[in-house]
Order: structure tokens, then sequence, then C-alpha cells
């Protein structure tokens, strides 16, 4: 898998390795058990602050996508919901807002968005 970083975007970076890392996982290009890179690795590669990487890392963790080993790593976690029905809807609509209102800031129609997030989900599926 490869991560990619833009310094000058509005996410914030270690929003961006989440992300990336996610959709991995969803793609199916990250299966359950796959080690992940260090923290260090990842940094060095990416050339940001070992801390950027720890941020995402946790966050992911948290969330349920990787498990921590102590000693070895972070690993794909098994696939499971740890968010209840109420707070996966909550997540979701916040992101919708958010991809719609910027759409909408870059003089696209309703169209032209429903369009493009018809095209990512099958992308993505």
């Amino acid at each position: 898998m490869q991560i990619r970083v833009i310094p000058g975007s509005s996410a914030a970076i270690y929003r961006q390795i989440a992300d990336q890392v996610r959709r991995a996982v969803v793609s199916g290009e990250l299966s359950i058990g796959d080690a992940m890179p260090s923290v260090r690795v990842l940094a060095k590669e990416l050339v940001v602050n070992p801390n950027t990487v720890a941020k995402a890392y946790a966050e992911l963790i948290r969330d349920g996508v990787l498990e921590s080993q102590p000693g070895r790593g972070a690993f794909v976690a098994k696939r499971r919901n740890v968010f209840t029905r109420a707070e996966r809807t909550r997540r979701l609509d916040e992101a919708l807002d958010a991809a719609v209102s910027a759409g909408l800031v870059l003089d696209f129609t309703s169209d032209e968005i429903l369009a493009r997030m018809q095209a990512k989900l099958e992308e993505l599926k």
C-alpha cells in the first residue's frame, strides 16, 4: 500500500493518512492481519513528524480499523462495528456535509456532486 500526503491540503496530514488506510481496508488492498509500517518507518517515508503518524494510528486503533500488538506493531483488525448505528450515521452525515459543502463552494451543481459521489462509490466497491 502506498500512502501519499499533500502538505498544503485543507485536510490535516494525520487525517490524510488515516483516511487512506481506511480506504485500503475497505477496498481489500489491506487484509485482516496485515502488518502496518512502524510509526518511525512511515514517518520517514512520508517526511512527516512521527507524532503525526502516531496520531493517525491511534485514531485507527480507537476506531477498530487497526489493532496494536505490544512489541510487534499495528495490524489490520478484524472487521467489526465499534460504533452504534447512530454514531456511524452521525459520522457519515458529517463527512457528507463537508463533501457537499466543498462541491458547492467549487461551483459544482447538485447533479454534478451526486454524479461524482456515485462514481466514487462505484470506484470503492
